[in-house]
């Protein structure tokens, strides 16, 4: 650990669910992703508003992860999270709910915060105890308000701000290759999820990683 600021570690992966899917499928799909490779996180991510498709996925997902010793985190359910037993909470609303998750999942849950292209935002949701932050999208993508998360942005991160980043949305190898110094995780769904074989797309944009 000593020398960690001398020499970044390669960005490790973090999945990012598909919107939607079937229960008969993608759990399969999943853990033969995670079995191919080391993955630090799975956010189950769906569209879905409905708390009976939410809890069905979270349980089915949550099995397959926690086999492989994968944390599973969920988008905006707090109230899930801790039912379903998930590891923590990704929050959509910048800084806004870090502090209210924090005290309602405790010290040991990942409480994660997406900001957007804001520096400010990610600095509060750090402030406020967020254990990472999420910025995106790096590339064209249908994330957010429009905004383009630039390289230079998780430079100045990199080199300002202790708490863990997250790249995300519209990724392709060559972003990959360019934001890979000065990120901590790769945010990957849409981009590996929507390829006849996840495993391989994945093995290519780890390639990329340098």
């Amino acid at each position: 650990m000593d020398n960690a600021s001398e020499a970044p570690e390669a960005p490790q992966i973090y999945l990012i669910s598909p919107p939607s899917f079937e229960l008969g499928r993608y759990p399969d799909m999943l853990a033969r992703v995670l079995d191919s490779t080391e993955i630090s996180c799975l956010r189950l991510n769906m569209a879905s508003r409905d708390e009976d498709t939410l809890s069905r996925a979270g349980d089915a997902l949550r099995e397959v992860c926690h086999a492989r010793d994968v944390a599973i985190v969920i988008s905006d359910h707090q109230i899930l999270a801790e039912r379903l037993g998930l590891d923590g909470v990704h929050l959509n609303d910048a800084s806004k709910s870090v502090r209210t998750a924090r005290k309602a999942l405790g010290p040991d849950a990942i409480v994660g915060s997406f900001c957007g292209a804001s520096r400010h935002d990610g600095i509060s949701a750090g402030e406020a105890g967020a254990d990472y932050v999420s910025f995106g999208p790096v590339g064209t993508s249908g994330l957010g308000d429009g905004a383009v998360a630039e390289t230079e942005l998780f430079e100045w991160w990199s080199q300002m701000i202790e708490v863990p980043v997250v790249a995300e949305g519209g990724l392709t190898e060559d972003l990959i290759r360019t934001v890979s110094p000065f990120t901590d995780f790769f945010g990957l769904g849409e981009e590996i999820w929507n390829t006849e074989d996840p495993v391989t797309t994945l093995r290519r944009f780890m390639a990329a990683m340098g």
